[in-house]
């Protein structure tokens, strides 16, 4: 099912924990339309390169299972982890921060992946939250 014109439900709810239903109910199934918009608009900030999602909506299961907290943005569907393959994380995060796009959370997370995503509420303001996540720890991105 497509839900944006580059992103699909199973490219958004793709998991290596296939024995757990990662099937999001209508609410999450809302966030994940919302945050496919939001990869759109992100595609368009980076001149059109492709985005490939590591891991977006995560059912409780399989958010136990990849070792993340209740509370991440991935278990509603609001959040999504990505690579472009010709961009460094740090490129993408400076670009997407750079462009004025409205992001709740950006985050270069071990120099191998950008965590990006929109707000929890449909119509909420984005916190536009900026972060470094790696082995010494979380800071703000500066």
């Amino acid at each position: 099912m497509q839900l944006s014109e580059h992103f699909t439900l199973d490219e958004l709810t793709h998991t290596d924990h296939r024995q757990f239903d990662n099937t999001p109910n209508a609410s999450e199934m809302a966030n994940l339309v919302r945050l496919a918009a939001f990869l759109e608009e992100v595609k368009t900030v980076l001149g059109g390169k492709p985005i490939m999602v590591n891991s977006a909506f995560r059912c409780k299961q399989v958010n136990d299972a990849v070792g993340s907290k209740d509370t991440s943005q991935h278990r509603i569907g609001c959040a999504a982890d990505i690579r472009v393959p010709s961009m460094t994380p740090d490129e993408v995060v400076k670009a997407v921060i750079a462009s004025g796009v409205g992001y709740d959370q950006i985050i270069r997370e071990f120099d191998r992946w950008t965590h990006i995503s929109v707000p929890n509420t449909a119509g909420s303001n984005p916190r536009r939250q900026s972060l470094i996540i790696d082995k010494t720890g979380t800071r703000p991105y500066a």
